[in-house]
C-alpha cells in the first residue's frame, strides 16, 4: 500500500505512516525492547534518518503534528508558532495552578519535566532554611520578607546565603519574576551562582525563540533597592558580593554605578572574576561619550584583569569588540589586533558576530573573510551569539553555507527570525550572482521547509527570470506569491505587470499573461477586511490593458480604459496603440473611433496619429470620418488638398 501511495505522497509523509503502522506492533513489547536499546539511542537513530532523508518541500517539524496547521506564509508560520507556544505555556500554567488534578502518573518511564511543579514551601519557621527554599523557588519578595524578619529577630545569616539573595535580586532586578521568567531563566540563574557557565548573566539571551517586548523595556536599577539595602546591611561582604551587584547593575541599565561599585571593590582589596570584567566591558559605552575614552577604559580593564590574574574568555574579546563597534575610526584597527590576540590564546574565532561585525564591517577587507573561512571549514563549534553579515562573494557564501551544514553549526544562525534573514540574504546573493537553474535548485531546498521568502526575496527572483529571459514563468511564481500572502504589495504587482507587458510572447504565453493580469485586476477590486486598499496606478491600468488586448480580450481592455477614466488616470500611448491593434483584428471601427475621443478627452498629444490610423485601417462611415475629422484637423486639410 505505501509503495503504490510513495508517488503521490511526499517522503515526511511515508515514513511518517511507516512509523505509525510500526508503533502498533511495537507498543506491546516496548518494556523488553527498552532493555536492549535505550531511548536515548532510538531517538538518535531516528533523528539521524530523518536528518539524512529530509523532505525539502515540508514545512518546519514544529508544524508536523497537524497538517491542516502547516503554514503557507511568513505571517501562518509566525502565528501558527506562536499558537503552539501559548497553548504549551496554558497547559503547563493549567497544571502548576491545579496541581491536584495531575496527582496520578500514568507515565513508564516517569517523566519529571510533565508533572507539576512542586512550588509551594515546605519549611513554615522563620529560619534561615525557610530564606534559602524561598531563594531556591524564586520568590523574590516572600526571600525579602524573611531576611527583614531574621534581620528583626537577630538571627545571623551565612555570607553564603546572603550571597544567594542577592544573585536571586541582581538576576530579577528586584521584583517577582513571572512563571514564564521563571521556567526560561531558572537554569541561567543556577549557573550564575555556581560560576560554572562560560556567559555571564547580563550577556544571557533567549535563544531560539522570538524576541519580545520584554527584552527591549527591562525593569531599570532602582535607587536603594533591596539589593542595595541588602548588600549595605550585610556584616560581611566579599568579592562575590560585589560582583553579583555590577554584573546586575550593568543588566538593568545602571552602568555608571557599577563602575562605582568596581571602584568600591578595588578599595576593599578584592578581584573581580571574568563574568563581573565583561559585564564593565559592555557597560563602557554608557559610562563614556568619547571614544578615545571608551578605548582607554577598556584598556584599563583589560590590564586590571592582567594585574588579577584573571584569565579573559570567549565573551571577554566578544564585550571588546561589541564596544570597538561604538568606538567610531579607531576601532577599525585595533580589532585586527582583539582577533590575534584571540588567536594567540587558542580562543575560537568564529563567532558570527565577531566574524561579520568585527572583521567585514570594521575592516572591509575580503582577504581577512578569506582567512577565517580557511581555518573554520570542516569544524563544528558552539553557538553562542550569532549575527549575520553582508557577503557579496557567492563562493565564499557557499563555503559560510557549507560550515553552517557542519554538525550542529546550524545553531549558529539563532532563533527563527534570525534564520530566515540568513537564508534570504544568502538567496539574494544567489539571485544576484548565479544562473537560473541554480536559483531554483536553492529556492526548492530553502523554501518552505528553511524560511518564507518576504517582498524583497520574491522581487530578487523576478529580476533573475528577467535576467535568464524566461519571463515565461513568471505566472507560476505569481502563484508563489500569492500562496505566501504577498498579493497585496503594490510593488510585486507593479514589477510582475511591468516584465509581463514590456515584449510580446507566444500565444500560449501571452494567454497565462492575461490570465495573470486579470487576477491581479481582481485583487485591486476586491479588498479583504483590516487590508489597506490598493489604489490603481497609470502603470498597473495600462499594462493589464496591454495584455488583455495582445490575446483579443477587447471587452476587458475597454474596462481598462474606462478605468483611467473613473481614477483620473492618464493612458500612456504604447496602451492607446496595442488597444487599437486589438480593435482592428476584433473589426470593430466603432470601438476605433471611441478610442479616439477617449484619446482627445485625455488631450494626448497621439490623439492625431490615433486618428489618422483609424482612417487608414478601418473602413468607416461619413458620420464616423467627420468625428475623426474633428479629432484631427490636419487629416481634413489634407483631404481637401
Amino acid at each position: 500500500c505505501l509503495q503504490e501511495a510513495t508517488p503521490s505522497f511526499s517522503l515526511r509523509t511515508t515514513l511518517s505512516l511507516c512509523f505509525y503502522f510500526c508503533s502498533f506492533s511495537l507498543r506491546p513489547r516496548f518494556t523488553s525492547l527498552t532493555k536492549y536499546i535505550s531511548t536515548i539511542q532510538l531517538s538518535k537513530t531516528l533523528s539521524s534518518a530523518f536528518s539524512f532523508l529530509q523532505d525539502p518541500t515540508a514545512a518546519h517539524y514544529m508544524f508536523q503534528d497537524d497538517p491542516y496547521l502547516i503554514p503557507r506564509n511568513s505571517y501562518e508560520c509566525r502565528l501558527f508558532s506562536l499558537s503552539k507556544e501559548s497553548g504549551k505555556n496554558a497547559a503547563r500554567y493549567i497544571v502548576n495552578e491545579f496541581p491536584r488534578f495531575f496527582e496520578k502518573d500514568f507515565a513508564e518511564p516517569h517523566i519529571p519535566c510533565l508533572m507539576p511543579e512542586n512550588l509551594a514551601p515546605q519549611i513554615e519557621e522563620v529560619s534561615e532554611a525557610a530564606l534559602k527554599e524561598h531563594i531556591q523557588l524564586r520568590r523574590v519578595k516572600a526571600s525579602v520578607d524573611m531576611f527583614d524578619q531574621l534581620l528583626q529577630a537577630g538571627t545571623p545569616l551565612s555570607l553564603e546565603t546572603s550571597n544567594c539573595l542577592l544573585d536571586l535580586l541582581c538576576f530579577y532586578g528586584d521584583r517577582e519574576p513571572t512563571r514564564e521568567d521563571q521556567s526560561e531563566q531558572k537554569e541561567e540563574l543556577e549557573e550564575s551562582e555556581v560560576q560554572t557557565t562560560e556567559e555571564a548573566p547580563d550577556q544571557r539571551k533567549r535563544r531560539g525563540h522570538s524576541w519580545k517586548t520584554s527584552d527591549f523595556i527591562r525593569p531599570k536599577w532602582r535607587e536603594n533597592n533591596n539589593a542595595e539595602r541588602i548588600f549595605n546591611l550585610m556584616p560581611e561582604r566579599n568579592a562575590h558580593s560585589y560582583c553579583t551587584m555590577i554584573r546586575g547593575m550593568v543588566k538593568h541599565g545602571a552602568c555608571v554605578r557599577a563602575h562605582d561599585m568596581y571602584t568600591d571593590l578595588l578599595n576593599n582589596r578584592h578581584t573581580a572574576d571574568v563574568y563581573t570584567f565583561n559585564a564593565l566591558i559592555l557597560a563602557v559605552p554608557e559610562v563614556k561619550e568619547n571614544y578615545t575614552e571608551r578605548w582607554e577604559l577598556v584598556e584599563d580593564l583589560l590590564k586590571h584583569m592582567v594585574q588579577q590574574k584573571v584569565q579573559p574568555n570567549l565573551l571577554t574579546f566578544n564585550a571588546v569588540l561589541k564596544t570597538l563597534r561604538k568606538c567610531g575610526g579607531m576601532g577599525k584597527g585595533i580589532s585586527l589586533k582583539i582577533l590575534r590576540e584571540m588567536k594567540a590564546l587558542n580562543i575560537d574565532l568564529i563567532i558570527v558576530r565577531m566574524f561579520c561585525h568585527a572583521v567585514i564591517s570594521a575592516l572591509g577587507s575580503m582577504e581577512v573573510i578569506y582567512e577565517v573561512m580557511d581555518e573554520i571549514e570542516g569544524k563544528t563549534f558552539v553557538a553562542q551569539d550569532p549575527h549575520d553579515g553582508n557577503l557579496k562573494d557567492v563562493e565564499l557564501a557557499y563555503r559560510l553555507h557549507k560550515v553552517l551544514e557542519t554538525g550542529d553549526n546550524w545553531k549558529l544562525i539563532g532563533d527563527a527570525q534570525q534564520q530566515s534573514l540568513y537564508c534570504a540574504r544568502f538567496f539574494t546573493l544567489v539571485c544576484m550572482m548565479e544562473e537560473l537553474d541554480v536559483i531554483l535548485k536553492w529556492y526548492k531546498e530553502l523554501v518552505p521547509s528553511l524560511f518564507y521568502p518576504n517582498v524583497q526575496v520574491m522581487w530578487d527572483l523576478l529580476q533573475a527570470l528577467d535576467t535568464a529571459n524566461h519571463l515565461e514563468m513568471v505566472p507560476q511564481f505569481w502563484k508563489e506569491i500569492k500562496q505566501l500572502g504577498l498579493s497585496n504589495r503594490p510593488e510585486l504587482l507593479e514589477e510582475v505587470l511591468a516584465l509581463m507587458a514590456r515584449e510580446i510572447h507566444s500565444q500560449e504565453t501571452q494567454m497565462s499573461f492575461a490570465n495573470c493580469a486579470a487576477d491581479i485586476k481582481s485583487i485591486f477590486e476586491t479588498q479583504e477586511r483590516n487590508q489597506v486598499p490598493l489604489e490603481w496606478t497609470a502603470s498597473a491600468l495600462g499594462n493589464i490593458a496591454i495584455l488583455f488586448s495582445r490575446v483579443g480580450r477587447i471587452q476587458e481592455a475597454w474596462n481598462m480604459l474606462e478605468l483611467f477614466k473613473r481614477t483620473n488616470r492618464v493612458p500612456s500611448d504604447k496602451v492607446m496603440n496595442e488597444v487599437l491593434t486589438c480593435t482592428k483584428q476584433s473589426n470593430t471601427p466603432h470601438q476605433a473611433v471611441e478610442l479616439v475621443k477617449l484619446a482627445a478627452a485625455f488631450s494626448l498629444p497621439t490623439t492625431a496619429k490615433l486618428a489618422r490610423r483609424v482612417i487608414e485601417e478601418f473602413e468607416l462611415s461619413e458620420e464616423q470620418k467627420k468625428t475623426l475629422e474633428d479629432a484631427d484637423p490636419q487629416s481634413s486639410d489634407s483631404d481637401s488638398d
